[in-house]
C-alpha cells in the first residue's frame, strides 16, 4: 500500500483529501505544519507528499527540499496562489504537479493517480549507486553524501557515475577517457582526467589527499572503494 502524506494547515481541505485518498487505497497521514512535516519524514518514508504552500511555520518549499534530501518521493504542491515563479521553482525543485485552490476532488485523486503511475513506473529503473558513504541516483543525476546534495558539473557526475557503476574494479586512464569523451563537446586529454579526479575528490572526500571514495592505482588508472 502506498504512503502519502499530507501536510496542509486547512482542517476541512486536510479532511477532505485524506478521505478521499483512503478510499482509493492508499495509507495517509497528515500534518498541518512544516515542524511536524519534517518530523514524519525523519522517521517514517513516503511515497507522495502533497504539500500546502503556505503553512503556519514555513512553506511547502522547505519540506520538499528536506524530503528530497531524505528521499526521492513524489510531490504534488496545493496552494491557493497562482502565482508562475512559485510552480516554476516547485517544479524545478523537484514536484511532480501543481494544484491550484479551489480544486474538485475528482481532478485532486485524477491528478494524484496519474503522479503515483508515473512513479511506480520509473521505480524499477532507477538505481541508487553506493560509493562509499556517496548514494547516487543515476534517474536524477544526483549526489548525496550524509543526506546532503554534492553539486557536481556534467563531466564530473560522468566521472563518478562510470567509476561507482564499476567499484572494485581498476579501470584504466583510457577507460576512464573514453566514458567521458567530448561530453558537452570539449576535448579531454590525459591531464585533463588528473585535473577533474582531482575536482571530484574535493567535493566527495573528507580528505582528498586520504581519499575513501576513489582510489588511485599508480600508473593504471583509479578504482570505487568498496564499503566497508
Amino acid at each position: 500500500m502506498s504512503k502519502i502524506l499530507i501536510v496542509e494547515d486547512d482542517e476541512a481541505i486536510a479532511l477532505g483529501c485524506e478521505h478521499t485518498l483512503r478510499k482509493e487505497g492508499y495509507e495517509i497521514f497528515v500534518a498541518n505544519n512544516v515542524t511536524t512535516a519534517k518530523d514524519y519524514l525523519s522517521r517514517n518514508s513516503y511515497d507522495c507528499l502533497i504539500l500546502d504552500l503556505g503553512l503556519p511555520d514555513g512553506n511547502g518549499f522547505e519540506v520538499c527540499e528536506y524530503a528530497k534530501a531524505h528521499g526521492n518521493p513524489a510531490v504534488i504542491f496545493l496552494t491557493a496562489r497562482d502565482d508562475e515563479n512559485d510552480i516554476v521553482f516547485g517544479l524545478d525543485m523537484g514536484g511532480d504537479d501543481y494544484i491550484t485552490k479551489p480544486f474538485g476532488l475528482k481532478e485532486f485523486i485524477s491528478r494524484v493517480n496519474a503522479v503515483m503511475r508515473r512513479k511506480n513506473n520509473h521505480v524499477n529503473q532507477e538505481k541508487i549507486l553506493t560509493l562509499g558513504d556517496l548514494k547516487i541516483y543515476s534517474l536524477k543525476g544526483k549526489v548525496y553524501k550524509n543526506n546532503e546534495e554534492i553539486f557536481l558539473s556534467a563531466m564530473e557526475y560522468r566521472l563518478l557515475l562510470t567509476i561507482a557503476t564499476k567499484k572494485g574494479e581498476i579501470l584504466k586512464r583510457e577507460e576512464l577517457l573514453d566514458s567521458i569523451w567530448d561530453i558537452g563537446g570539449e576535448f579531454i586529454n590525459d591531464n585533463t582526467l588528473t585535473v577533474y579526479i582531482k575536482r571530484l575528490r574535493e567535493k566527495i572526500e573528507d580528505d582528498p589527499q586520504n581519499p575513501r571514495c576513489i582510489e588511485t592505482i599508480r600508473g593504471i588508472g583509479y578504482r570505487g572503494i568498496k564499503d566497508e
